[in-house]
């Protein structure tokens, strides 16, 4: 067995065990996810993060699911990421680049919040990748013998957005797996769950590919800002109420999405794998 020292970190409530790879990263990333983030057997969390030395950026992040598999990228994540880079004394910057699997994102610390850039939107079809060409806005999707109008995003990672009258009553465990392994979606999806509340507000629920229902997920808060945009439901500027806290995201003029929003280091610990 080996010994793994590691940080308990969490984003509005969407938790990560954090750890810091920078001289030798442990074998089998993907299994000591697994047991990590096991919520009964291990340390607990919804994603295992690496810090990762990158030729191209200040720092690599490499991101597992607790289902052990590997994701391109974390909204939550990469701020918490960027809080403990700094906080733990590997970089002086406030403000750093991090190679992703969906490319180089330059998160910034802000007081006691992170901004991030989280890049363009995708919208086109087979690249976030969805079965069908062209931009897909309300369009027509058939889960469990009901039609949905679902807008789909990629903000480096695939995103389903569909909008309903009240999240609280939704049966997200029955519901999410039945979007997530959708044939429409050849990667799986990540699948949002929106309530608006005004133009500038909404309330969100989130089924994670890979993790379940999580508290929070900054990149699918990017995609329901994007897709409430497109939709005509909401403006490019909004706050999203999730179960673990709020985001502010803008889509601006750029064509880039900002997302601020807390990172928390919750405690240290080892643990034998």
């Amino acid at each position: 067995m080996t010994e793994i020292t590691f940080t308990k970190m969490h984003g509005c409530g969407n938790d990560f065990v954090v750890l810091d790879c920078m001289e030798r990263p442990p074998a089998d990333l993907a299994e000591i996810a697994k047991n990590l983030c096991h919520r009964r057997f291990g340390v607990g969390a919804d994603q295992l993060l690496t810090i990762r030395p990158s030729e191209s950026a200040d720092f690599r992040m490499e991101i597992y699911n607790a289902d052990g598999g590997e994701v391109e990228m974390c909204g939550n994540g990469i701020r918490c990421f960027a809080k403990y880079v700094y906080e733990h004394g590997l970089t002086g910057k406030r403000e750093i680049e991090v190679d992703t699997l969906a490319g180089v994102i330059r998160p910034r610390l802000k007081g006691d919040r992170v901004e991030v850039d989280m890049g363009r939107p995708v919208l086109e079809g087979r690249d976030i990748p969805v079965d069908a060409d062209g931009r897909i806005v309300n369009r027509p999707l058939t889960v469990d013998g009901n039609e949905h109008a679902v807008t789909c995003v990629s903000m480096g990672n695939p995103h389903c957005v569909l909008y309903v009258d009240d999240v609280e009553p939704l049966d997200l465990p029955r519901l999410g797996p039945l979007f997530e392994h959708h044939a429409f979606f050849p990667n799986r999806v990540n699948t949002e769950f929106v309530q608006v509340l005004a133009p500038d507000e909404v309330r969100m629920r989130v089924w994670e590919r890979g993790a379940g229902e999580t508290w929070a997920c900054g990149t699918g808060a990017s995609a329901v800002c994007v897709a409430g945009s497109l939709t005509g439901k909401t403006e490019k500027k909004i706050t999203v109420h999730l179960i673990g806290g709020d985001l502010e995201i803008h889509w601006a003029d750029d064509d880039r999405v900002y997302m601020t929003g807390p990172a928390q280091e919750v405690f240290q610990g080892s643990i034998r794998v």
